[in-house]
């Protein structure tokens, strides 16, 4: 049985291993943002956490000061009708599509089934076909999710759309400004408690897992936004960030992203497959990576840019 690439993270999203070379596309802006979008205020806020449910490996800490200028973030993820209007009007061709498969949950998996299998996480499976149009591989359609997080898009395929879209990819310390809402240390962007008075905040895992019946995602302004306007920034996708990895904070440096490696990008906000668990990494303040040109059905992304 063949394994497929490294892992980035055991529960949270698989990558190709050694990445391939980065694809120079030409874009043409389409509109000028920041049409649409929500804008944050800027100014200083305490980022990262010290939850003591956190993986010290994740680098989520020390809470810092950090702070920023005003500027503008889209309320929800792109959905796939967006990336549609994208596509039509660029040709644009997403890695996935190129290389020819991508990484899917095993329980959504029908047709395709590469005979490979990814370490660590027997929950994930190597699918050909799967792209953006047919999630789950060959006989798949998005037709019924138009308004779902696009998925199965690679950090350069966000890339891309974001550019086209006059746009750019929030950096890390935007994301999470942005997804705090207003509250200062909360772990959700509600507050500190995951089921207000009972209540589901997020799209996360339900059950047992991974064996309890999965739903995948949701549309992407389900649930009540947070106190800036913004939907799902925990649970449903994954979201793709501008910044490099890294994991070494420097007390007084003005980066928040700490030293990068060079080699994957930083994803936040956790997904419909999250789970306490195994992998609670929905908290506001929760943060791990993946290489930018890999691919799943469990990431997304959402657009920033510059009031």
């Amino acid at each position: 049985m063949t394994r497929l690439g490294g892992f980035v993270s055991a529960c949270c999203g698989p990558s190709r291993g050694a990445a391939a070379p980065p694809r120079q596309v030409e874009v043409i802006t389409r509109r000028t943002a920041p049409r649409g979008m929500v804008r944050i205020p800027g100014g200083a806020f305490l980022m990262g956490g010290d939850d003591p449910d956190g993986r010290p490996e994740d680098g989520e800490g020390p809470v810092r000061e950090v702070r920023l200028d005003p500027f503008m973030i889209d309320p929800a993820c792109v959905t796939n009708a967006q990336f549609a209007t994208f596509v039509k009007e660029t040709g644009y061709v997403t890695e996935a599509e190129r290389i020819g498969w991508s990484f899917v949950f095993a329980q959504f998996a029908k047709a395709g089934v590469m005979d490979a299998s990814v370490p660590q996480a027997p929950w994930w499976t190597g699918v050909e076909g799967a792209t953006w149009r047919s999630p789950e591989g060959p006989g798949s359609t998005v037709g019924d999710r138009q308004n779902h997080p696009v998925v199965h898009v690679s950090w350069n395929d966000a890339n891309a759309y974001a550019a086209w879209a006059g746009k750019r990819l929030p950096t890390e310390a935007e994301w999470e400004m942005a997804a705090r809402g207003g509250l200062e240390r909360a772990r959700y962007p509600w507050g500190d408690e995951l089921t207000p008075k009972g209540r589901q905040r997020c799209n996360i895992w339900q059950g047992h897992f991974p064996t309890a019946p999965s739903k995948g995602t949701m549309p992407v302004k389900s649930f009540q936004p947070n106190g800036y306007g913004l939907y799902n920034v925990s649970g449903n996708v994954w979201e793709w960030t501008a910044d490099w990895w890294g994991t070494a904070w420097e007390p007084s440096a003005d980066n928040p992203a700490g030293p990068a490696d060079g080699t994957a990008k930083v994803i936040r906000g956790g997904s419909y497959m999250c789970h306490d668990s195994y992998c609670n990494r929905y908290r506001v303040a929760a943060r791990t990576s993946n290489t930018p040109d890999s691919s799943t059905g469990h990431t997304g992304f959402r657009c920033a840019a510059i009031v």
